[in-house]
């Protein structure tokens, strides 16, 4: 074992199990809840004893960072410690190795939970469209037209390509799943804590800031894979749903960093592009409106229809079997030359 029990040179037959099953049946109903809800839980249990340790002067940035620090390391070590706990067992270790790898990937949900926003967004009323699109991001929905609406969700499904899928499945093949799990643990946390509030903006600074480490190769290997996804069904027009085209890599990083994450804008601006569909913009959090720059090919036809939107799933979810490919091949071959030296 590299570093945790099924690791690099174990995941290589895990993975890619993992991620058959997830592709095929998502997230279904299961008799006990999804582990992820036990993280959130820990993660708002952690918010009291985070707050004493940040104390009554909130002015003060430094100690409110260390308390968020400390909460974080302290979720990552239990969630880690239990995963590790579980698989190691010697009896079913191996059977909630599967489950776990398995739960931690989150591609099929995604791709599900897309498909059923996407027919709300298109023919529901209005107000049950706006609901629908508000489950899956954080900005407000309320005032948003369809288009818009439409707009928010291709911006939150191919962000999403590499917080759902890419990093966990990367971090599952490096570390098993006790390290996919301290991934998903981080993530949580950022995506709980994370915002530039004066409520979280101490306290939710370490977990953005780990997270914004944690995902820099996946991001960028999702975009590698979403770049090899459109040459390869080139090869087959027929068979390409997308109509947009890919306008090299220099376009893609500069969108990139135009956006507040160093991570969302890879796959956001790739998906943006081959799916001729702008993306990112101006948006409305918790009340206030947050600059952000386009992505995407400008023009009036960038908008997005629900032709679009279908697209953009058949892209991501190739995509994600291409991504899934190199990581493991990848892990094959650092794994092997490890063992020789």
């Amino acid at each position: 074992m590299l570093i945790f029990p099924w690791s690099a040179g174990d995941c290589w037959q895990l993975a890619p199990v993992a991620l058959v099953i997830d592709l095929l049946f998502g997230d279904p109903p299961l008799p006990w809840p999804h582990p992820i809800r036990a993280v959130g839980k820990l993660i708002d249990m952690a918010e009291k004893p985070a707050r004493f340790i940040e104390g009554a002067s909130k002015g003060k940035l430094l100690r409110g960072r260390a308390a968020g620090a400390i909460a974080l390391l302290a979720c990552c070590a239990i969630v880690g410690g239990a995963v590790w706990g579980l698989i190691s067992l010697p009896w079913g270790g191996g059977l909630f190795a599967l489950y776990l790898a398995w739960a931690g990937l989150a591609m099929g949900c995604l791709l599900d939970t897309g498909r059923e926003t996407i027919s709300r967004t298109e023919s529901a009323p209005l107000p049950e469209a706006r609901v629908a699109v508000s489950w899956l991001v954080s900005r407000e929905t309320g005032q948003m037209d369809r288009s818009t609406l439409r707009k928010t969700l291709a911006d939150t499904l191919s962000e999403n390509f590499t917080d759902a899928f890419v990093a966990p499945f990367f971090w599952l093949c490096l570390c098993g799943p006790a390290g996919l799990w301290i991934y998903k643990t981080v993530s949580c946390f950022d995506s709980q804590w994370g915002y530039l509030t004066p409520r979280w903006k101490a306290l939710g600074w370490a977990g953005a800031k780990l997270d914004d480490l944690l995902a820099w190769i996946p991001a960028r290997l999702g975009a590698l894979s979403l770049f090899l996804c459109d040459k390869i069904y080139s090869l087959f027009p027929s068979s390409r749903s997308w109509r947009g085209s890919w306008p090299g890599w220099k376009v893609i990083a500069k969108d990139a960093k135009g956006m507040p994450s160093p991570n969302s804008g890879w796959s956001m601006a790739a998906c943006a592009w081959l799916c001729d569909g702008r993306m990112a913009g101006p948006s409305v959090y918790f009340g206030e409106l947050v600059p952000k720059a386009w992505l995407g090919p400008p023009g009036e036809n960038a908008g997005w229809d629900r032709l679009k939107l279908a697209s953009l799933l058949r892209l991501t979810r190739s995509a994600a079997i291409i991504a899934g490919i190199i990581i493991c091949v990848a892990g094959i071959i650092l794994w092997s030359v490890a063992r020789l030296v």
